[in-house]
């Protein structure tokens, strides 16, 4: 009997490579170099069943890094009989090290310092091995082992070395597998992708089907299957994630899906008419619902941020849940759900915990089936390139982070009507300026906050007593940590000057030089 995996996988016709996750911090980055390259994989934990693993027919597999050493008792470990399979192995650091490890190579902690590598390193490569075909003979590469491989398996050549180790990457290509000591899929290695590719397609004989045109094909004929004629429920937030998630379920569905937009008056300037306009192409039931003023009621008097989350993720329950009561009975609840949130979640029905956090809960009274996550094989710049397959507004595609409670945090402080339009019109002022100059494309995030402060300036021949707003610009990686952008001084002036003298209410523009940690991105 086949599992529901392989009967997913056999409508999407896709050849899959499966990245097996022994604890690496950059898994996700493995995959998503992976699918770069035109070839689709998935990431599964190295605890999977190994009939499980086989029934999804991979034409590859790698195995990730790992914090640990393979020769200690509790170490992660694999199943031998996969090296039988006939299927090419990438092993990447601590997945190198376990390929030697069973397979009769010694793995030893380094006894010196000079046997550890960390950081950028100087690699000699043997570019007549199929996996360094087409490249330099020496390159830069990223290491991070302290173990090291005293013993190299029989059968394997080395293929890499640098000044400190002899066996930075060893093959046996009569069998299609390779170890590297390295991370050919971080930034800090030079051609590392073109590594990956070459064993995808050097080795694996990859077609390189995987394509976002093809995968909204097959996402839409599967989604039409699984629905049929049910109805299909989902919370638009009007971010990335819930709005290409609406737009493939209206391309598959239509008018049996209806999307319930809250609009709770915490929007940046026009989002709420962009978010309309950009679904009114569509046969989907969109529903609208202007609840700024009970927001606001709620919000009043409140100037604690975490009061206010709390509060705004309440009352877009009850507000969520009133309209949901008129669609009448729902078969699908559906989310946005993305591939690193299934990653990080966890395997089974981790998924579904998610999906209750993504709605912050889900309605006691719907009736349906089971939850639908179209968007829970892509990563988010994935998620980006289905956008623009359907045809969604670029602004809406690339739209930056934006927190759920929306400006409600962006204004510090108690929250009044007058001082969120104060913020919207600074915010639109900020974000037009940056797109003139071209910075939108380099920087992560960017907005304008409205501070509690109000200061003493001078206006013409009178004195003021205005508010100050805060300028913040980021760079970052993985948001994890941010340095605060070099924005230009001359773009900095303008838009200094055009919020002082177009936003009444404002006579001091501030900007944020703080990088995080300490800070955090938002300031609240």
């Amino acid at each position: 009997m086949q599992s529901a995996e392989r009967k997913g996988r056999e409508r999407m016709s896709h050849q899959l490579v499966i990245v097996l996750d022994f604890g690496g911090q950059y898994n996700q980055l493995i995959a998503r170099r992976v699918r770069e390259c035109g070839v689709y994989c998935e990431v599964k934990p190295y605890t999977t069943p190994l009939a499980d693993l086989r029934a999804m027919e991979p034409i590859g597999i790698i195995f990730t890094g790992g914090p640990n050493s393979v020769y200690l008792e509790n170490s992660p470990q694999v199943n031998p009989e996969i090296f039988t399979w006939g299927v090419p192995i990438l092993g990447i650091c601590y997945g190198c090290q376990l390929m030697a490890h069973h397979l009769g190579g010694r793995v030893t902690a380094a006894q010196d310092d000079s046997a550890r590598e960390y950081g950028k390193t100087v690699t000699y490569f043997e570019t007549g091995c199929r996996l360094f075909k087409g490249l330099p003979e020496t390159g830069i590469t990223w290491m991070s082992h302290g173990d090291y491989m005293e013993k190299v398996p029989e059968g394997f050549a080395l293929m890499a070395h640098s000044d400190a180790c002899p066996n930075v990457a060893i093959a046996d290509e009569s069998r299609g597998f390779y170890g590297v000591q390295y991370h050919p899929e971080v930034n800090h290695t030079e051609r590392g992708v073109d590594m990956i590719r070459n064993f995808l397609y050097e080795v694996c004989h990859a077609a390189g089907d995987w394509t976002m045109e093809d995968y909204k094909r097959t996402a839409v004929a599967a989604l039409r299957e699984k629905i049929g004629d049910g109805k299909v429920l989902l919370a638009l937030s009007g971010g990335v994630d819930s709005s290409v998630a609406a737009a493939l379920l209206a391309e598959a569905v239509g008018e049996q899906l209806t999307c319930v937009f809250v609009d709770h008056g915490l929007m940046r300037k026009n989002e709420g008419d962009e978010v309309e306009a950009a679904f009114s192409k569509w046969a989907m039931n969109f529903v609208r619902v202007d609840a700024e003023g009970r927001f606001l009621a709620k919000l009043a008097g409140v100037d604690e941020p975490e009061r206010k989350r709390k509060i705004i993720g309440e009352e877009f329950i009850r507000v969520f849940e009133e309209e949901a009561k008129k669609v009448g009975t729902v078969d699908f609840l559906a989310q946005g759900t993305i591939y690193p949130d299934v990653i990080e979640s966890g395997a089974g029905d981790a998924a579904v915990i998610k999906s209750h956090h993504n709605v912050g809960g889900l309605p006691d009274y719907v009736d349906f089936k089971e939850i639908v996550e179209p968007l829970r094989l892509l990563f988010k710049d994935e998620v980006r390139q289905l956008g623009r397959e359907l045809g969604l507004p670029e602004y809406m595609v690339v739209r930056q982070p934006f927190p759920g409670p929306g400006l409600a945090i962006r204004v510090i402080g108690n929250i009044t009507k007058d001082k969120l339009d104060i913020l919207r019109e600074a915010d639109a002022i900020f974000r037009e300026e940056m797109a003139k100059a071209g910075e939108e494309k380099n920087l992560s995030q960017f907005f304008a906050a409205l501070t509690n402060m109000r200061s003493v300036g001078v206006m013409g021949d009178g004195r003021t007593y205005d508010y100050a707003i805060a300028l913040r610009a980021v760079t970052t990686d993985d948001f994890m940590t941010a340095d605060w952008a070099r924005i230009p001084y001359e773009l900095l002036d303008r838009v200094s000057v055009r919020i002082v003298n177009e936003v009444k209410g404002v006579n001091r523009v501030l900007y944020d030089i703080t990088s995080k940690p300490p800070a955090t991105v938002e300031l609240e």
